[in-house]
């Protein structure tokens, strides 16, 4: 036994090991021994060298000993007795008491903000708001947070509604997948289809599936799919009136609408652009059936090419086609000496406008723009390219294409029936009636 009267041997703590100081952390970590036993059996120097070597090695250790809510680098506590462990407790919960109090009450106040504000909207503003479980809440009732049961009592609806409500949009989902599905197949053929016709070109294949799609379903489809075609406005002016050839007058003007096919022809032509360079299509249709009788692409302006689609619908319709009328504008083309010669060898009947107006022959128009805005939107190579695009947009709008004005049937099929579709309304003369 050391002599009192000795001097204090000092130590540093380089004087103690690695290994002898997170044995004595170890020791005071598990309680077997508190800090200032460990330093008492040990001869530890220092009133806080255990206590830096707990802050150092287990921090975790000082925290968890630590009286109350401290930081990591104080001291730990000393031993409490019961009486002081239930007070400090009682005082935990006080507090935290308070706190949840203080939370119910303002989550109360906002409930009561919210629904006094929803009352003033549907009372004031006369927008009335229906109790629906949006998708938005039904996620949120799928978390833990928030269980199905307590979100459905809290907003006032039934689970039964809310699985109800889950079936319904599955099968929407499922009839709106059947339904875009059929729609990429008719515009696989026809890509700039309006919605309106695709009701008539899908419904029989959705019927075959038990899937119905009104219009309107299918508008709003279309709409949130970001399918819905937009309309293209153009004018190019083609037509040049002052020339020296004589022009015809209006036959059609005040008139009946014809009633058969081959009665009333009507004749255009339209720019139509390639990366060469600029071609013309001219166009004969026949005004009864809406069909394309006769067309030609041509590289320029001259009358061959409209000679050409003069040619191409005579021989097309034969012996019919002797007395029908040949309407156009007043255009140099079609006044010139050889169409005219052209006509009178066909038997044909020439009308022109009697003025500038393009609604005097505005089926002829209207027809340019279906072909260039729905089937003749690439831009092709050249003049070779463009013929090709140009057949194969005659064939599809002749075969394919339904039209408003024949109930929804298409060009081929009024022309080979040769006859009104049933319910027709009649609407005046067919050349300034333009719904197709």
């Amino acid at each position: 036994m050391k002599n009192p009267s000795e001097p204090r041997e000092r130590r540093s703590q380089r004087d103690y090991s690695l290994p002898f100081k997170l044995a004595v952390v170890g020791e005071v970590g598990r309680g077997e021994l508190s800090y200032k036993q460990a330093q008492r059996r040990y001869g530890i120097q220092g009133r806080s060298t255990v206590l830096t070597w707990c802050r150092r090695y287990a921090p975790h250790f000082v925290t968890s000993q630590a009286a109350g809510p401290t930081s990591p680098g104080t001291a730990p506590a000393v031993e409490q007795t019961p009486e002081q462990r239930v007070k400090q407790l009682e005082t935990a919960l006080r507090a935290q008491k308070k706190q949840y109090e203080k939370q119910l009450k303002d989550s109360t106040d906002l409930n009561l903000l919210l629904r006094t504000m929803l009352q003033v909207v549907e009372e004031d503003h006369g927008i009335a708001l229906k109790k629906v479980f949006s998708p938005a809440v039904s996620r949120l009732a799928n978390t833990k947070a928030l269980g199905v049961d307590r979100s459905c009592r809290l907003y006032g609806v039934s689970r039964q509604g809310v699985y109800q409500r889950r079936q319904r949009q599955a099968r929407q989902g499922e009839r709106a997948e059947a339904v875009l599905e059929q729609v990429r197949v008719v515009r696989r053929k026809l890509p700039r289809l309006g919605t309106r016709k695709l009701v008539h070109k899908i419904a029989p294949l959705l019927r075959v599936q038990g899937v119905a799609c009104g219009r309107d379903a299918l508008f709003t489809l279309l709409r949130r799919k970001g399918l819905l075609i937009a309309p293209k406005r153009s004018y190019t002016k083609t037509t040049d009136s002052h020339h020296r050839f004589h022009c015809h007058p209006n036959l059609v003007k005040d008139t009946p609408k014809p009633t058969a096919p081959n009665q009333l022809w009507v004749s255009d032509i339209t720019y139509l652009p390639t990366r060469q360079g600029t071609v013309y299509l001219s166009l004969v249709t026949d005004a009864f059936s809406r069909r394309i009788v006769g067309h030609h692409v041509h590289a320029s302006l001259h009358t061959a090419g409209c000679l050409a689609a003069l040619d191409r619908a005579v021989r097309g319709a034969g012996r019919a086609a002797r007395g029908t009328i040949h309407h156009s504008d007043r255009g140099s083309q079609y006044a010139s000496d050889a169409y005219q010669a052209a006509l009178r060898k066909a038997r044909l009947r020439c009308s022109m406008t009697d003025g500038y107006d393009c609604y005097q022959n505005a089926l002829a128009e209207r027809v340019n723009g279906i072909l260039k805005d729905e089937f003749l939107f690439v831009l092709p190579d050249d003049l070779a390219q463009a013929r090709l695009l140009v057949e194969q947009a005659v064939h599809l709008y002749n075969e394919e294409r339904p039209h408003l004005a024949l109930h929804y049937l298409t060009p081929n099929q009024v022309h080979l029936q040769g006859k009104s579709p049933a319910g027709k309304s009649e609407r005046g003369p067919c050349l300034i009636a333009v719904n197709t």
